[in-house]
């Protein structure tokens, strides 16, 4: 392995984790009167990136097309991902973790997303499964559920969207009903990434069946044990891209929760989905700019071998307005459509 994969890996999973973080958390964003800001990236988040770059370079992209077409789930490449330390960022050091902040989580992020987006939204899934626990899992909670993730690769679950009711997080329908120390759950969710690879869920039911009862109390977050008798997984959804990500509908029924497994307490369970997305969703948007960078790539290097009408796709569109580009692209879409 590549000498950069062994210091990286070194760094992300060594036994000394404390004396990397005192190093990784120098403030990087430093003033000085008539200077402004610096956003140059500590010699940290360059090691990060370099490492998350050369892994999606020359491990991912060459399998993504083989994965795409499968529609195969990557594990040993999620499996290679955990090795290195470019999945699970978030989980704090408590657990077992890196505990790193959005910001470098963003930049591996857009370099994984650059090889391929159906194993980032794999990858990411478990960031977003894992957040409610980080942001309100108390003590036995975060050690039980997340130090888990960091002993071997395994993927959890963000259980909120419904059929019905998808960005309309308080429209959900799946119901809690508490009974002595456990809490009975029946619903279903739908389209949830990594639903059939989930060692657990993160899942949001509505425990106050009251309809004027507000979001903020109405719900409330649970962890669930993906081997729970009455948790029955749905078929893997054919997604239009990001064919290797797992994609399932999962229907709860009857399904006994123990009540030491509700986060923060009943009735807090939309604050804590909703700080998921603040913390996760940047993440989205940094595997968007990872993706149209392959875009761009792939882009120019076709323009540059493509030949047509005796030049290059780049030479024809040399001196040409925005108006004749659009005009000779559709011409070229109109003749492979044919």
């Amino acid at each position: 392995m590549a000498a950069v994969f062994r210091r990286s890996s070194g760094i992300l999973r060594s036994a000394s984790l404390l004396e990397w973080r005192s190093q990784h958390t120098k403030v990087s964003q430093k003033y000085e009167p008539g200077s402004g800001f610096s956003f140059e990236f500590t010699e940290q988040q360059k090691e990060f990136q370099a490492t998350a770059r050369k892994f999606a370079r020359e491990e991912i992209l060459p399998v993504a097309s083989q994965y795409d077409k499968t529609g195969e789930y990557p594990f040993p490449i999620i499996k290679r991902a955990w090795e290195l330390g470019l999945i699970n960022t978030h989980i704090p050091e408590s657990c077992g973790g890196l505990g790193l902040k959005t910001f470098d989580s963003c930049l591996i992020t857009e370099e994984l997303a650059y090889g391929c987006t159906g194993v980032q939204t794999a990858i990411e899934g478990n960031s977003l499964g894992q957040m409610p626990v980080i942001i309100a899992g108390n003590d036995q909670q975060q050690k039980k559920y997340l130090g888990r993730m960091t002993e071997e690769p395994l993927m959890c679950a963000y259980c909120v969207t419904e059929p019905g009711a998808g960005s309309d997080v308080a429209g959900i329908k799946t119901k809690a009903e508490k009974k002595g120390d456990e809490y009975i759950i029946n619903g279903q969710k739908m389209w949830i990434t990594n639903g059939g690879k989930a060692n657990w869920y993160f899942l949001l039911a509505r425990s106050d069946p009251d309809p004027k009862t507000p979001a903020n109390k109405a719900f409330t977050g649970f962890i669930v044990e993906a081997d729970t008798p009455g948790v029955h997984i749905g078929k893997k959804e054919l997604n239009m891209g990001q064919r290797c990500s797992d994609t399932r509908g999962i229907v709860f029924e009857d399904v006994k929760v123990p009540k030491e497994n509700v986060l923060l307490g009943e009735g807090a369970g939309f604050k804590i989905a909703m700080g998921a997305f603040d913390k996760t969703r940047p993440l989205v948007a940094a595997g968007a700019v990872g993706l149209a960078q392959r875009a761009l790539d792939e882009a120019t290097k076709y323009a540059l071998e493509r030949k047509t009408f005796g030049k290059l796709l780049v030479e024809i569109y040399e001196g040409t307005s925005q108006i004749q580009r659009l005009i000779i692209a559709r011409e070229h879409i109109s003749k492979y459509q044919k």
